[in-house]
């Protein structure tokens, strides 16, 4: 019999805030990432909401074992009354492996990290401003592979366990077929990274398509490798 999701995202969260060196900011990050307000969850643990709120800023001794297992209980039990998307992207995670060359790179950060923060580490700037000002993680793909070889099924899977992510663009001329695969895809990342092209280098239409989506577009010029080693500073 298959594993059940729920159990698999149940113990990747519980082992993440057990691990973590700041426990708090790991539980805030996936707090947030369920689009979770600390009201809300104090509500379904039957606490105050101080509670939640001095366990993710660190003024209370970080929870242990029994409590983050109801703290991500509760995170999972508000996302089944919800509809259980995060449960059912964690399951599409589990369906396959990512082993296909269009994926370079994929981390979740313990934290939420700034935008502005990532994109001061490798060098890029932003063109246009999304609706979300904060990732959990980074995809670095292959543009080229992953139009030619992945199905529309298989590109969620490129968003690892959460879109609140920045996804990166290897191979691009001008930004056009990222952009335009973007279009068909929903939910959509947080944040797109191109690499390799310059402001002047992009395509004409690509901010107006990113601003319609609502993500943050940005592009860069830093080497790949170094690209890399920076994204994953934050992991």
């Amino acid at each position: 019999m298959d594993a059940d999701p729920r159990d698999g995202l149940a113990e990747r969260i519980a082992g993440e805030i057990t691990l973590s060196d700041d426990p708090g900011a790991t539980l805030r990050k996936w707090r947030t990432d369920f689009d979770v307000s600390q009201t809300e969850l104090a509500t379904e643990l039957d606490v105050s909401s101080s509670v939640v709120s001095d366990y993710e800023s660190g003024r209370r001794e970080s929870p242990g074992i029994a409590l983050v297992n109801r703290l991500v209980t509760a995170l999972l039990d508000i996302d089944e009354r919800r509809g259980g998307d995060h449960i059912r992207q964690y399951a599409r995670v589990l369906s396959a492996g990512l082993d296909s060359d269009a994926v370079l790179d994929l981390r979740e950060y313990p934290a939420a990290v700034e935008l502005d923060r990532l994109y001061d580490a490798v060098d890029a700037t932003e063109i246009v401003s999304g609706d979300r000002t904060r990732v959990n993680g980074h995809t670095v793909i292959d543009s080229i592979e992953v139009i030619t070889k992945l199905s529309g099924d298989s590109f969620y899977r490129l968003y690892g366990q959460s879109t609140s992510r920045v996804l990166g663009f290897t191979n691009v001329s001008r930004g056009e077929s990222p952009l335009v695969a973007l279009r068909v895809v929903n939910p959509t990342p947080n944040a797109v990274l191109l690499h390799g092209i310059s402001e002047d280098d992009l395509w004409e239409h690509a901010a107006a398509l990113a601003q319609r989506e609502g993500f943050s577009l940005a592009v860069t010029e830093m080497e790949l490798a170094e690209m890399q080693a920076a994204l994953r500073e934050h992991a």
